[in-house]
């Protein structure tokens, strides 16, 4: 008997927690926003995938949240690009450099070319302003008092009026768009159009949810993984939760270095981490080296006091 099931009609597949968010801004910062244009795709669209490719070798995994877990678990990735969102994204410039350092999606950005650019820069209070690191040359380490804060908030407010007075006037005045945008701020908003499938979404989120990325777009990436994904596929995003955003990557070392601590041998520890090069003193002080810097905030979390 032949197999009349091909024939049929396939219904597209919906998610309502989804489809009750389309088009609605989550804001972000004090003028930016996040919002789902379209999508394609489910959990459901991930299992189908995977079923298709894995043929009788899914039996061992009866049903859709194993699988899945499964998929994500041994970096099975494959079935997860068979889902897309399409987002909408306003985001102040400095941000979004770094957001489109991440070559996996397709993109169109508003244009200063073409049109006025967008008026509007983010703005920093007098809470906000952060101190450079010593230790992580990309991040930071503490706030300003409020009082210097403030002096710098002015500052700010002033090289903003400044810079879209001069820009005004030179649109004003007939000067190119594309040269008359050149001394706007990288805090000026820009807008784009972002669709992405979920396995690279997933990597720029594990990427940019982590508490060491930049805190401007970290917000649009908590914003984007909580509110948004979480809806879209809540299966795969419990997945992606433990196995990546609260879970550990150790490299070898680090797991001989973990299993002398746990066994209470301190000084062995020490002794290992010494002759890796960890622990090299200038002027009576311990250098700062990265990776024994990772090393140390892993075991932090983890409350494992260490030998140096």
């Amino acid at each position: 008997m032949k197999d009349e099931k091909k024939f049929e009609k396939l219904e597209p597949i919906r998610v309502k927690a989804l489809d009750d968010i389309l088009g609605v801004p989550f804001k972000i910062l004090d003028d930016g926003f996040v919002r789902v244009v379209d999508y394609l795709g489910s959990d459901q669209s991930i299992v189908q995938a995977a079923r298709v490719s894995y043929g009788k070798g899914t039996k061992q995994v009866s049903q859709d949240r194993g699988l899945i877990r499964y998929l994500l678990r041994h970096s099975h990735t494959t079935p997860f690009e068979m889902c897309e969102i399409k987002l909408h994204i306003r985001i102040p410039m400095d941000a979004w450099r770094q957001w489109i350092r991440h070559r996996t999606a397709n993109v169109n950005e508003y244009s200063t070319r073409y049109s006025l650019a967008i008026e509007s820069a983010q703005t920093t209070s007098s809470k906000q302003w952060r101190i450079q690191s010593t230790d992580n040359k990309q991040g930071s380490s503490g706030f300003f008092d409020t009082k210097l804060g403030k002096e710098m908030t002015a500052d700010e407010k002033f090289l903003h009026d400044k810079s879209r007075e001069i820009y005004n006037k030179r649109v004003e005045q007939g000067v190119a768009r594309e040269q008359a945008r050149k001394d706007l701020p990288l805090s000026t908003y820009t807008e784009a159009y972002w669709k992405i499938d979920l396995h690279n979404l997933l990597h720029f989120l594990e990427l940019r949810m982590e508490k060491n990325a930049q805190l401007e777009i970290r917000e649009y990436a908590n914003t984007i993984g909580r509110e948004i994904v979480k809806r879209w596929v809540p299966t795969a995003w419990e997945a992606f939760e433990e196995y990546a955003l609260n879970s550990k990557e150790f490299s070898g070392f680090e797991l001989e270095l973990l299993s002398l601590l746990a066994n209470k041998k301190m000084e062995d520890a020490k002794k290992k981490a010494d002759k890796y090069g960890w622990l090299k003193y200038k002027d009576g002080e311990l250098k700062f080296n990265m990776e024994r810097w990772e090393f140390e905030n892993k075991m932090n979390d983890l409350k494992i006091e260490l030998p140096w």
